[in-house]
């Protein structure tokens, strides 16, 4: 079985990760729960928006959690490819994928 994570990232480039924590922070008026030097954290209901500053990227994506028993297992059920060198994976049971429009996917044990 899978199901939604925890997690939402968006991946911003450099150029624009300035007003777009602003807009989440300011506007929009969520609460920051974690500041680090590349990624902000927003409490979004019951999960976190992680807002991840990206040097070297030209466009915005938005990264996905989603949990199972086995990350191998729904890895071959989705038919997704395993895409592990997009973001370390430390101390994680899981895989990086993508849906076939290409929204990044973390497959992961809780």
């Amino acid at each position: 079985m899978i199901r939604p994570g925890k997690n939402i990232a968006i991946k911003v480039p450099l150029h624009r990760w300035d007003e777009t924590v602003a807009f989440y922070r300011d506007r929009v008026g969520l609460e920051v729960t974690k500041e680090l030097a590349s990624s902000v954290c927003f409490a979004f209901g019951d999960m976190t928006l992680w807002i991840d500053r990206v040097e070297r990227q030209s466009q915005v994506d938005v990264w996905l959690e989603l949990i199972t028993d086995n990350p191998d297992q729904s890895l071959v059920k989705l038919g997704s490819p395993k895409r592990d060198e997009l973001e370390p994976l430390d101390g994680v049971n899981g895989h990086w994928t993508s849906d076939p429009a290409g929204v990044v996917l973390l497959l992961r044990t809780e």
